[in-house]
């Protein structure tokens, strides 16, 4: 997901994608733990997904236009 479609989201769709996230990157990381198979490519880009959404979640507090 890149930022421009995380930036189209409302502040209630932001807080849903990054508790979605968060969960989606629990399970992985407990799948790996239980030696199951993970796409270890997969930690990287939920990570970055979340830190996209939390960057925008501040910019949109702090009042700082993107564009």
């Amino acid at each position: 997901m890149n930022a421009s479609e995380i930036r189209d989201k409302t502040d209630e769709e932001l807080a849903e994608l990054h508790g979605e996230l968060s969960d989606k990157l629990l399970r992985m990381r407990v799948a790996q733990a239980t030696s199951r198979e993970v796409n270890g490519s997969q930690f990287s880009r939920v990570r970055r997904d979340i830190a996209r959404v939390k960057t925008i979640q501040t910019e949109r507090a702090l009042g700082l236009a993107r564009g």
